[in-house]
C-alpha cells in the first residue's frame, strides 16, 4: 500500500513583517499571480493566432487581526502616508505551520506597503471581536518552501 499525504490544513500560520514574526494575525490572504496574455499573428500566418507571455500582476496581501493597543499596523501606514512608499518597504513572509509545528510552506512578498487600513464597525448588541485589515500591495511574491 502506497504512503499517503495529506494535505495541510490552513489554520495554523505565522507572519513576519520584516523580519519581526507575529503571532496576532487571525487571517491571511496570499494574493494571486497572474500573467497577461498576449495574442499575436504574423502576417504570413493568416490562421492561426500565437499566444505570448505579457505582464505579470500580483494581487495584495490581505491580512486581518484582533484590534489591541498595538500600532505597528497603523504607525507603518502613517509612514507611507507622511514619506511615501520608497523608504517605507518591508519585506514579509507568510508561513504555514503543519500539525507538529514544523514550517511546511512559505511565501516571500517583497518590497510591500500598506494600502489601507479597514476596521469593523461597533455594534453595541455584537459579541464578536473587533477586526482590523490591512490590505498591502507588494512587486513581488515566491513560494520558497
Amino acid at each position: 500500500m502506497a504512503d499517503r499525504t495529506d494535505p495541510y490544513r490552513n489554520f495554523r500560520f505565522k507572519v513576519e513583517v520584516g523580519g519581526v514574526k507575529s503571532a496576532a494575525f487571525s487571517e491571511a490572504t496570499v494574493p494571486e499571480t497572474t500573467v497577461d496574455n498576449v495574442e499575436y499573428r504574423e502576417g504570413t500566418d493568416p490562421t492561426h493566432v500565437r499566444q505570448l507571455s505579457g505582464l505579470t500582476k500580483f494581487g495584495n496581501l490581505t491580512l486581518k487581526k484582533g484590534i489591541t493597543d498595538n500600532m505597528d499596523m497603523f504607525n507603518w501606514l502613517k509612514k507611507v502616508t507622511d514619506k511615501g512608499a520608497q523608504d517605507n518597504r518591508q519585506n514579509i513572509t507568510v508561513t504555514l505551520i503543519d500539525e507538529t509545528g514544523a514550517d511546511k510552506c512559505a511565501w516571500n512578498i517583497v518590497q510591500a506597503w500598506p494600502l489601507k487600513i479597514e476596521e469593523s464597525g461597533f455594534n453595541a448588541t455584537g459579541n464578536e471581536v473587533f477586526i482590523e485589515t490591512l490590505e498591502i500591495v507588494h512587486e513581488g511574491i515566491e513560494r520558497t518552501k
